[in-house]
């Protein structure tokens, strides 16, 4: 999710977990099945902060590095409860997702390759998201709740999407500043 350009309310956190996204490259390839829509895409995102992050998204490779079934919000997938989806790694530690594994190194002294890290896992309340996203959906509509993510929350997403797009059409950047 990412978080509109516009500042968010003071009262409300902000969705984003690394920052703005301000710059994209991708590569899109539709080689594996033939189809007009692409089956395969490789993302960099560059971050207002500095940080750079890399999306691959495939509906052809065989990996267990999938959503579904990592989470296993969706029983009808196969299941690989050990693995993660997605891997954000900074300096000083990085966090498996959906595991929520926490690997950091003891202290800021110790940060060294031949330093092993220090590993925990985050407790976590497994539910099914879709029912928890209309539940919300629900108080919104009926004033009990403000939403999580906001109309400019969507857009930036939109503004995203659209810029990826764009960026594995051309083979340029795109700069979304």
């Amino acid at each position: 999710m990412f978080r509109a350009t516009t500042e968010a309310p003071a009262t409300r956190p902000s969705p984003s977990l690394i920052g703005e996204i301000v710059t994209v490259q991708a590569m899109a390839s539709s080689r594996t099945r033939g189809f007009e829509v692409e089956d395969t895409v490789a993302i960099n995102l560059q971050f207002d902060n500095g940080a750079l992050g890399t999306f691959l998204l495939s509906d052809t490779a065989a990996s267990p590095k999938s959503w579904e079934q990592t989470s296993g919000e969706n029983e009808a997938y196969a299941r690989c409860d050990d693995d993660d989806a997605y891997a954000i790694i900074g300096a000083t530690g990085s966090l498996g997702v959906p595991t929520m594994r926490v690997r950091r190194y003891g202290s800021a002294q110790a940060r060294s390759w031949f330093e092993p890290f220090q590993v925990r896992v985050e407790p976590v309340e497994r539910q099914d998201p879709l029912a928890n996203q209309i539940a919300h959906f629900a108080q919104v509509i009926r004033g009990e709740a403000e939403p999580l993510v906001t109309c400019r929350d969507g857009l930036a997403n939109v503004r995203v999407t659209e810029a990826i797009a764009e960026a594995a059409r051309t083979q340029r950047r795109v700069d979304l500043a």
